[in-house]
């Protein structure tokens, strides 16, 4: 499991090594591709999918952009839940894309119809455990707050995914400048011992301490999210 204890946050414009440079310019090169209320809605893909997923709270959709470097290429509504698609992003040159984002509706919101709750919890579930072309999975938890149940259950239902290899998986810590760093690092510890027992020595899941407002974790994240399409040569 890689999960390093984070640097002091900086900035996104800071000085960055030539990776992180490429793999923030791949990530801007993000644009909208399509919005489907279903899973049969979705155009059926060989680019390798990239699905972010957390609470209508965790700050998903700022994540986002912030990551892609658009204010506005996810949409972050003022009251979480409303946001009720699956929107997919294209990325890479525009005559030759190489992956896609898929940003998934925020789960967990208490203002949400319950109707309306149990029917995104079936899309959501079945896009996860279906989608054929899902590479990696960006799962966004309140650094302040830790995995919820919700969180925990979504681990669950990508585990059997997770483990075999199948399905990559990075958690972001978000919101971590609004804690000290003695309770990031007891927030990023505790993380590592809840992956650790859940997924064991055979997954692949990375976790990170990731601030919109400063920058820490972005460029890590970046990193990560281009190596899963287009990994170093051995």
């Amino acid at each position: 499991m890689t999960a390093p204890l984070q640097p002091p946050a900086r900035p996104v414009q800071a000085a960055v090594s030539d990776a992180e440079r490429r793999a923030l310019a791949w990530l801007h090169t993000a644009r909208f591709l399509i919005t489907a209320s279903r899973l049969d809605e979705l155009p059926a893909s060989e680019l390798p999918e990239i699905a972010f997923v957390g609470r209508s709270n965790a700050g998903k959709s700022t994540a986002i952009n912030t990551l892609a470097q658009h204010k506005r290429l996810a949409f972050a509504s003022r009251t979480p839940g409303r946001t009720q698609h699956i929107n997919l992003f294209q990325l890479g040159p525009r005559d030759a894309p190489d992956a896609q984002l898929a940003d998934l509706p925020g789960y967990g919101y208490a203002a949400v119809q319950r109707a309306t709750k149990l029917r995104w919890q079936e899309v959501m579930a079945r896009y996860l455990v279906e989608r054929r072309n899902l590479h990696g999975v960006v799962q966004m938890v309140d650094a302040r707050l830790g995995f919820t149940d919700l969180d925990r259950s979504l681990l669950a239902l990508l585990e059997p995914r997770v483990i075999t290899g199948e399905v990559r998986m990075l958690v972001l810590l978000t919101k971590a400048d609004k804690l000290s760093r003695r309770a990031a690092a007891a927030a990023l510890a505790d993380a590592q011992a809840l992956l650790g027992e859940r997924a064991g020595e055979h997954s692949d899941i990375g976790v990170t301490l990731f601030s919109a407002l400063s920058g820490q974790g972005v460029a890590d994240a970046a990193c990560a999210l281009r190596e899963w399409v287009a990994p170093r040569p051995a």
